[in-house]
């Protein structure tokens, strides 16, 4: 380790914002931070959630690492900004985009600009659900099952179901792109001017969690696979990738061009890069066999193992890679679709009467009426969180389906739909919302459930994120649900805290990303232990849940079948 106090940035590429960090390399003590909340995404450009079509512009990824970097900087001083010697990246994914030959995402080209199939194609975008389906028909007959290192199901959230769905349906977007890049590989290779596709560094966790990517096949499925999946795809894979990188591995230095724009040193390391939830891990000071569940908009459940002996298929989950999370030992990665998304769709439902209201009142002023209408949504999910806590466990008998959008696991299938059953005379607002908290932690369960099913021990769960840092009625909740203890981060930023700690590797500032992660790891702040009083409770109420997911996942998959 150098001896010399030197600093790393973060950044983490969120659904909803880009966040920059900037982290004591020496103590992890988190000195600045910023935050840039995408313009174009926030005014819902380019989206239609009703298709679960969700895509968004690079210029709101440009713009925020302009915006937070240099506000980073300028809240810190030159002095310390001169001693940054890394920038780590995590996004979310798979968000990949199509691009020239030159790693330009085609929105930055002349007549692309306004065409959403030009631009990134988020995680939780479902377009591509029937492409999905006929790459799990595929490897299910190829002499070799290209999806098992992916947990035998390959979603529609993931590469190569968003580029055979945009290929098939933008003719002039598939004659233009060259390659398609994850968003994690896209940003490091911006920051230090790549200009070549073809030279891109490609995360390993990328590539092996989404991208049916694995050493043993020599990198990717052969042209042939994709060639029988649809002739759209041929020749496609030899402009792609067969090498990947975990995210210890330098890209290269920061462009003169971005050191200048940023305020930064052009000495300055930029790493490569890899998924919020795996980085977020790091972050968190994982341990083998401790799950660690990143808790936002979705949740994603990522837990390390040693490498030994041969290595055993889990099946269902959303993939096992050696090195996708800490080098040298197997990542293994699942999560829930929809979590906090469930709860914004809720206080959106209960929000529209009071914005309309309000905003109609002649009553006051526009300034007053939206303060009026911040305040209320502000307090909503926090009463609502309160009046539940209050209700008995499983409330009067409602009881909902935590599939409002899809279910990644265990065993993805994105037709799913979200329900809510049970419903009387007598439900409330409050009854309604612990049922969907409810269904939140039983769809938790059900992937511990999974891993102890599949072999895969749990010692222990680690959770980060907003949703585990802002409500303690959902974290009890959960302990109870999974009878286990759960530590929770200190950091705010545990994703980004994850990012710099690799930057930090790359830079050689650390010899090796555990020694870093002891260093520069987030302290927890909490420990919520399980209700014994509760557990009980709730295991009868999982039941039922349990079987209502069989019979609404048998009813809609036969709905499906007969429509043909």
């Amino acid at each position: 380790m150098k001896s010399s106090t030197t600093y790393s940035l973060g950044l983490d590429f969120g659904s909803d914002s880009v966040r920059a960090l900037l982290v004591n390399t020496q103590t992890g003590e988190e000195l600045a931070t910023a935050v840039h909340y995408y313009k174009r995404w926030k005014e819902g450009q380019y989206c239609s959630p009703s298709e679960n079509r969700f895509r968004q512009h690079p210029l709101d990824y440009i713009e925020g690492i302009e915006a937070t970097v240099r506000s980073v900087v300028a809240q810190v001083g030159p002095e310390i900004a001169a001693q940054i010697v890394s920038i780590g990246v995590d996004t979310t994914g798979s968000t990949p985009v199509a691009v020239d030959a030159t790693g330009t995402p085609l929105a930055l080209l002349e007549g692309f600009q306004e065409n959403p199939n030009a631009m990134f194609v988020l995680w939780k975008d479902h377009t591509g659900i029937q492409e999905a389906q006929e790459i799990n028909e595929l490897c299910s007959k190829w002499d070799v099952d290209y999806s098992q290192y992916e947990g035998g199901i390959y979603s529609s959230e993931w590469f190569w179901s968003k580029i055979l769905h945009v290929s098939r349906a933008d003719a002039a977007v598939h004659k233009a792109a060259y390659s398609w890049v994850e968003h994690c590989d896209w940003v490091p290779f911006l920051l230090t001017g790549g200009e070549d596709v073809r030279q891109m560094k490609r995360s390993r966790c990328a590539a092996g969690h989404k991208a049916l990517w694995h050493e043993s096949y020599n990198g990717l499925p052969p042209n042939e696979f994709f060639v029988a999946l649809d002739p759209l795809l041929d020749g496609l894979r030899e402009r792609l990738f067969d090498k990947t990188y975990t995210s210890d591995v330098s890209v290269g230095n920061l462009s003169a061009a971005w050191a200048e724009r940023l305020g930064l040193s052009e000495n300055l390391t930029v790493s490569v890069g890899a998924f919020d939830a795996h980085m977020g891990a790091v972050g968190a000071k994982i341990e083998p066999y401790y799950l660690t569940k990143i808790m936002g908009t979705s949740t994603c459940d990522v837990l390390v193992a040693p490498v030994e002996g041969e290595e055993k298929l889990v099946k269902g989950i959303c993939g096992q890679v050696d090195g996708s999370v800490i080098p040298q030992m197997l990542g293994l990665e699942a999560g829930q679709s929809a979590f906090g998304d469930i709860y914004a769709w809720y206080q959106r439902v209960l929000a529209w009467p009071i914005e309309e209201l309000i905003s109609k009142s002649g009553l006051i002023d526009e300034a007053t009426k939206r303060k009026l209408i911040e305040e209320a949504l502000g307090n909503l999910i926090p009463e609502l969180s309160n009046a539940a806590s209050k209700e008995p466990i499983g409330a009067s008998g409602e009881l909902a389906l935590d599939w409002m959008n899809g279910r990644r696991t265990p065993d993805a299938n994105q037709n799913l739909k979200g329900v809510i059953a049970g419903i009387n005379l007598g439900s409330t607002s409050p009854k309604i919302f612990r049922a969907l908290v409810e269904a939140s932690c039983f769809g938790a369960k059900k992937i511990v459930d999974r891993f102890l099913s599949e072999g895969i021990p749990i010692k222990g769960v680690i959770a980060l994120g907003g949703v585990a840092k802002k409500s303690p009625f959902i974290m009890q909740m959960m302990a109870d649900v999974l009878n286990m203890p759960i530590k929770v981060v200190a950091s705010e930023q545990a994703c980004a805290l994850g990012a710099a700690i690799f930057g930090a590797v790359a830079a050689e500032v650390y010899g090796n990303v555990p020694e870093a992660m002891e260093r520069m790891g987030s302290a927890f702040e909490v420990v919520y232990e399980p209700n014994q009083a509760n557990v009980g409770a709730y295991a009868e109420v999982y039941e039922r849940y349990g079987r209502l997911c069989d019979t609404m996942e048998k009813h809609i998959m036969n709905q499906i079948k007969n429509n043909g």
